[in-house]
């Protein structure tokens, strides 16, 4: 199943959540009407057959229809209004969740040995997937191995590992862990995941307030002529706890509804991430052999379903499948035995964990080298789109390894990072420099422009290869300015990419992941990630998109485009397209390419799927690419919120 797929059938188990958000609710309504019924509604008279009967007579219940009816509106107005409430709280995104399970953001400079491993794993696996590098957390206080991914798209993900993951895990379990949260932010789980937190809040907000009041039921029973109250709040209590967990029970349920089968899914993804199965078994045997397996300290009832492991002692309804299961499924060779030769290990393997994490930040890159031979094809593509190959990995590791330190730093420095991009946009011609600096200082000030300054006189230009990483490193510190800074920061790049008179393919690029990345950032409930409509409905910005694509693969040759634009325009199947398309020779091109994409991004999956293949057979229609392309390629995807993994092109 690739991403598009994914992604179809993520936007189907929304359509299923809600239904089964109803369909509990009206369980947890009708239990509630039965407990009011049963404690106030008891019948002025009572036959000879006894209560009950006369309880349910449909003369009672007629005689008491006023009373159930505002019962049930009462009961699902408080739990519609307690989904919306925990919905809107977690608009924040990721972060929010993170911290409110006690996690701690990760300097990405750091020099603890264990969070420096983690921060190299997470770049990693993210520049070879194509997304920006999400925040990093750690739940300092937990000393299960646990991990989750949480947000609402990859421009407020954040990835957090508990203590325990980073003190018990090799490199390559833990590599194992983190590619098996990429495919969950990949492959739209997330967005599923923190709605279903939402939406569950509801549901349980019966028991909880049952809960609270069964143990605070002892301040109405201070004296003898208060004993009836007494009584009747702590049947109270006692029935809403009981109505509680009705609804409890059918939150488990959901989330294993949910849940169970995208574990197995995202297991098989960071088999196919790695290379090494070993990795992510090695994870899981040690959850079964650690004396605190995955559970968590913090109350994980609400974010069960979004642990790598499950976060409490549960069997019915559980969140993941059996661990055993899990293990066998990506090593059939597992016997349960090993779990005991794995403890005794462990316990030796612990006082070395340190050492270990120091000597393989030293040497994680000694031993790489480039990987060759990526199969360039249109098919092979789409199939990694969510899934890249273990060679995109080895070679992010690569590249990774190969950017300057200090301008790392820079990327990763909250004070720095603006200065960063601003760097990548720069002109080699002096004038047109000259000319950018003054705009960099007339929009952020004289300080942002001698960062900029010092940052081009110790490194000069940057590399083709260098700058897409170096600015996906530097968007999780951009982030976290403010937004009037960040839509200072926007107007900046608009400017330096005007200032030639020109805009050409990286500057395009640089724009548009900026604008789409900060934009879903700074209001991740709100981004669209696809829509309802179909190639045909769009296809004035499928000619635009295709026209430009040719355009820069072939500047100097109108006849080579016009050819790659044929190839891409036959995939689309549509048959009114011009076939002489208007080329992106005007100023405004690329602001009528900016709004083409931004209503291609409402695309259905699988339209999105057809159009990017048609894309990939524009730019390779001649069994080549060029930087250009494929730059324009990569923004192209990043508006539509599809993670090209990178594309070698030659220096």
């Amino acid at each position: 199943m690739n991403f598009f797929q994914q992604q179809a059938k993520a936007r189907s188990l929304s359509k299923r959540l809600v239904f089964l958000f109803f369909l509990a609710v009206a369980a947890v309504v009708l239990a509630m009407m039965l407990l009011v019924l049963v404690l106030l509604g008891h019948p002025q008279e009572v036959g000879p057959s006894g209560l009950v009967p006369a309880l349910f007579s449909p003369t009672n219940l007629a005689d008491q229809s006023m009373l159930l009816t505002w019962t049930g509106l009462g009961t699902a107005g408080i739990l519609g209004f307690s989904s919306l409430f925990r919905v809107a709280g977690l608009r924040g995104g990721g972060g929010k969740v993170a911290q409110e399970l006690g996690g701690q953001r990760v300097d990405p400079d750091t020099r603890d040995p264990l969070q420096r491993r983690l921060v190299n794993v997470v770049e990693e696996i993210a520049l070879a997937s194509g997304v920006p590098v999400p925040d990093i957390y750690v739940l300092d206080h937990e000393s299960g191995i646990n991990a989750f991914a949480a947000g609402y798209s990859p421009s407020d993900a954040v990835v957090a590992v508990t203590r325990g993951t980073l003190e018990t895990l090799n490199r390559s379990e833990l590599q194992g862990v983190i590619a098996h949260e990429f495919s969950h932010i990949l492959n739209g789980d997330m967005r599923l995941n923190i709605k279903l937190m939402g939406i569950l809040f509801g549901i349980l907000v019966l028991a909880i307030m049952g809960r609270k009041l069964l143990h605070n039921a002892y301040l109405f029973g201070g004296g003898r002529r208060r004993e009836g109250n007494a009584g009747v709040v702590l049947a109270i209590a006692i029935g809403l706890v009981v109505v509680g967990y009705i609804g409890l029970f059918f939150g488990r349920w959901i989330k294993a509804a949910v849940a169970r089968q995208r574990e197995y899914l995202a297991d098989a993804s960071a088999v196919q991430f790695t290379r090494d199965p070993n990795g992510i078994a090695g994870a899981l045997k040690k959850i079964g052999a650690s004396q605190h397996g995955a559970i968590l300290e913090a109350e994980a009832e609400e974010v069960s379903h979004m642990l790598f492991g499950p976060g409490q002692a549960v069997k019915m309804f559980a969140t993941h499948p059996p661990l055993f299961e899990r293990i066998k499924a990506v090593d059939p060779s597992f016997q349960p035995e090993e779990i005991k030769i794995i403890a005794e290990r462990m316990a030796r393997e612990k006082r070395r964990s340190l050492e270990d994490a120091k000597r393989e930040s030293e040497q994680r890159t000694k031993k790489a080298k480039a990987p060759g031979g990526f199969d360039l094809s249109a098919d092979s593509i789409i199939e990694n789109i969510g899934h890249p190959h273990w060679q995109a990995i080895l070679a992010a590791a690569v590249l990774a390894e190969s950017l300057p330190d200090p301008l790392v730093r820079a990327a990763r420095h909250h004070e720095w990072s603006p200065a960063l991009v601003l760097m990548l946009m720069l002109d080699p011609d002096q004038t047109i420099k000259t000319q950018q600096l003054e705009s960099i200082s007339r929009h952020l000030g004289d300080t942002t422009t001698q960062q900029v300054s010092e940052l081009m006189r110790q490194f000069g230009e940057v590399t083709a290869t260098q700058r897409l990483p170096l600015l996906e490193i530097a968007l999780p510190a951009v982030k976290r300015r403010s937004r009037k800074e960040i839509q200072s920061l926007h107007t900046t790049v608009r400017d330096l990419s005007i200032a030639d008179q020109r805009i050409d393919p990286f500057e395009f690029l640089l724009s548009q992941i900026i604008s789409s990345y900060l934009q879903d950032a700074m209001q991740p409930a709100s981004v669209k990630e696809h829509g309802r409509f179909h190639l045909k409905q769009r296809q004035d910005a499928v000619a635009t998109s295709l026209a430009a694509l040719a355009w820069f693969g072939h500047i100097d040759n109108k006849a080579a485009a016009l050819t790659a634009y044929t190839a891409g325009l036959n995939i689309t199947e549509l048959k009114d397209l011009p076939s002489s398309p208007s080329w992106p020779q005007h100023k405004s091109w690329a602001d009528d390419l900016k709004r083409s994409l931004e209503a291609l991004n409402l695309l259905t999956p699988k339209d999105k799927q057809q159009l990017v293949k048609a894309w990939l057979t524009t730019v390779l229609h001649d069994q080549q690419a060029t930087a250009d392309e494929l730059e324009l390629l990569r923004a192209y995807c990043a508006t539509i919120h599809v993670p090209m993994p990178p594309l070698s092109a030659p220096e």
